[in-house]
């Protein structure tokens, strides 16, 4: 099931207000009739109880009438002309509006699952929205990427409201099914990030869209124990980060080397002061030395492999190079003079 960002009002608080509007009714038409129950007659001639108001009130509205009670004075007649007959056309349009909102929204939803499946192309899928799932989304929102073009599969309810409130398209359901990556068009997908909560299941997500695609759609996965890595990248992804392994080498460095851990925080964190960032090199640029660049060149990417600048090879900006710098994501208000 695909569930589509939370929109600021719900059918169920548009029904809700419906429903509390229609009860209001009813009450001030009992209020009315109870008020002048002496100038009602009922088919007992033993006068109108509360009960009796209610059942009245209930029978009008609905205009179902059975003529059992009926208002036997002129000022009752005309209570029922200034308020019981406008609250009876009311209480008509509300229950009306009520099933044409629920058509119009199931219409609405319809076409906007058709407009979404149209447009989805070189999208990414976040299998897992978890720690590691949103953190994975905080970053390629970052990096640019607009949230229309990333869809999350996830089986937790909780983590699809989650997701949904946050401005995301969620499909309910485990990503080592077929139908499911199908739904989320994975063979149209620019990648695919795996962000299970077991390795095990990261495996068999990364050999389902292997599947799929062919091959095709840039796999990245997070594994939890360094020895699982291979057999992720066997099974078709083609990055594995170890999540283990790095935080214990971040643990490391933060005891033998303090400042260090600082810096990679830094760069981690977004709007903290430093960020990684990669972008083509411009023309100025090309055959000039990295190290040279106003912007802080710290790698280049040159046809899908990374060529650091300690290489011969990287003492040269070439055409068609991305460009791995270290860029300023400092708050515009903290870099004022």
């Amino acid at each position: 099931m695909i569930h589509f960002p939370a929109q600021r009002r719900g059918p169920l608080s548009a029904l809700s207000l419906r429903l509390a509007a229609a009860v209001g009714l009813v009450l001030i038409v009992v209020a009315a009739v109870y008020l002048e129950r002496d100038q009602y007659r009922d088919i007992n001639d033993d006068g109108l109880t509360l009960l009796d108001c209610f059942y009245y009130a209930v029978v009008s509205l609905s205009t179902t009438g059975y003529g059992d009670i009926v208002p036997a004075s002129q000022s009752a007649r005309l209570v029922n002309v200034l308020l019981i007959t406008p609250a009876r056309v009311l209480f008509l349009i509300i229950l009306v509006g009520t099933t044409l909102e629920v058509l119009t929204e199931q219409y609405r939803t319809g076409r906007r699952l058709h407009r979404w499946e149209r447009k989805l192309k070189d999208h990414v899928i976040i299998c897992g929205y978890g720690t590691k799932g949103r953190s994975a989304i905080s970053a390629l929102q970052e990096n640019g990427l607009d949230k229309s073009r990333i869809v999350v599969v996830e089986r937790s309810g909780a983590a699809l409201r989650q997701a949904t409130s946050n401005g995301l398209v969620a499909i309910e359901g485990s990503a080592t099914r077929s139908s499911v990556l199908n739904q989320a068009h994975v063979r149209t997908a620019k990648a695919v990030i795996i962000a299970t909560d077991s390795d095990d299941a990261s495996v068999l997500v990364a050999l389902t869209v292997r599947q799929l695609t062919a091959g095709q759609v840039r796999i990245i996965a997070a594994a939890r124990e360094a020895e699982n890595a291979p057999l992720l990248k066997q099974s078709g992804a083609h990055h594995v980060i170890v999540s283990s392994a790095t935080a214990g080498r971040l643990l490391g460095l933060s005891t033998s080397a303090p400042p260090l851990i600082d810096v990679v925080e830094d760069l981690l964190t977004p709007g903290q002061g430093m960020a990684l960032a990669m972008r083509s090199a411009e023309r100025h640029e090309v055959g000039r030395n990295p190290r040279e660049l106003e912007s802080l060149v710290i790698a280049l990417v040159r046809r899908g492999k990374v060529v650091t600048l300690a290489d011969q090879a990287g003492a040269v900006v070439e055409t068609g190079d991305m460009l791995v710098h270290v860029r300023d994501d400092r708050p515009t208000a903290n870099t004022l003079p």
